[in-house]
């Protein structure tokens, strides 16, 4: 059963997938993407793979239920890829070195430069689980891309937010937000030439770190080449300070923000982040998602950011003063 069922309460659409149910725990002496499994080159830098379980697929099957004009179904187009970071199983954006990340932000910007070019396509979401507090069953490095034929609900509302920013102030909502914590300084993780991260004044997770670029870009396809390298450099600043913060893998949600394709938005008012969604409160315990954020989305952060901010910026002085260098 693969279809799009639509949710008219939430004027959303829900993605059914029953084949995902069966995706494997892999043994521990067993890898697909490591060498050796004749599921991917011996020998690799980075990888573009389809996934073996999609959500989406360019050759959708017919829906197995029929909809009603309340329950509209479609079928499930789009596209759902794996991007290995390396073929070494045991390495994470955090361990990569900084040229290395920079392969796999040419390999994000190569398959969107490839997905947008599909008209049914109107969001590609790049993204990576790690951890197995987040449900990770494939534990070597890699993350995702989906290519959705619809703009998902929470981006939509961020869109929307940011159209009625920009009507009222004629400015970008996200270069906004980025003034507002540079001003304020007390939540901010490091500014680079290019990009600030910092945990918003906003943020219902204790940890949930974004990357906002300086530059008023919409896509990864949009940055130049010195925007690159200077991402690369960041990404690997911020997950090294999350494993250096309890030395030990931090897990999260990591989630790329960029403007939607093939449909108009307001391009003067978003433009590209990087959002985080670490479900740690502390060393050894998890934010659980309860009744009142889930049924009735109301967020509730159990830590004040600015306590969150200082033990991540004395992680990441611990990996400066160790290593003598800037990573």
């Amino acid at each position: 059963m693969a279809e799009l069922r639509y949710n008219p309460l939430l004027q959303d659409w829900t993605m059914v997938a029953s084949n995902r149910q069966h995706r494997p725990n892999m043994p521990k002496d067993y890898c697909p993407f490591c060498a050796g499994s004749g599921r991917v080159p011996d020998d690799y830098d980075v990888l573009a793979y389809d996934n073996d379980f999609p959500a989406l697929s360019p050759h959708p099957p017919t829906p197995d239920v029929e909809g009603s004009s309340l329950y509209p179904v479609k079928e499930s187009y789009g596209k759902c890829e794996v991007i290995l970071y390396s073929s070494k199983h045991d390495e994470a954006l955090s361990s990569l070195s900084v040229t290395h990340i920079r392969k796999v932000i040419d390999l994000w910007t190569k398959r969107f430069s490839i997905l947008k070019e599909d008209p049914r396509h109107q969001y590609i979401f790049i993204f990576e689980n790690r951890g197995r507090e987040v449900g990770v069953t494939m534990p070597h490095p890699h993350g995702q891309i989906y290519a959705y034929p619809y703009v998902p609900q929470k981006l939509r509302v961020e869109l929307q937010a940011s159209q009625e920013h920009f009507d009222h102030t004629r400015e970008c909502l996200i270069c906004a937000i980025r003034e507002e914590e540079v001003k304020a300084k007390v939540r901010i993780l490091e500014e680079t030439e290019h990009f600030v991260s910092f945990i918003p004044f906003f943020t219902d997770y204790p940890f949930g770190l974004f990357i906002v670029s300086k530059a008023h870009r919409h896509y990864l396809t949009s940055f130049s080449e010195e925007e690159k390298n200077d991402f690369a450099h960041v990404l690997k600043r911020v997950t090294s300070a999350m494993d250096e913060l309890y030395g030990k893998e931090f897990p999260y949600m990591m989630a790329f923000h960029q403007a939607p394709v093939n449909t108009p938005f307001c391009e003067e008012g978003y433009h590209f982040h990087v959002e985080f969604y670490p479900p740690l409160r502390e060393e050894n315990r998890i934010k659980f998602l309860a009744s009142s954020e889930t049924g009735a989305w109301a967020p509730c952060n159990p830590v004040a950011v600015e306590d969150s901010i200082g033990l991540l910026r004395e992680a990441l002085q611990r990996i400066d003063q160790r290593r003598g260098d800037v990573l």
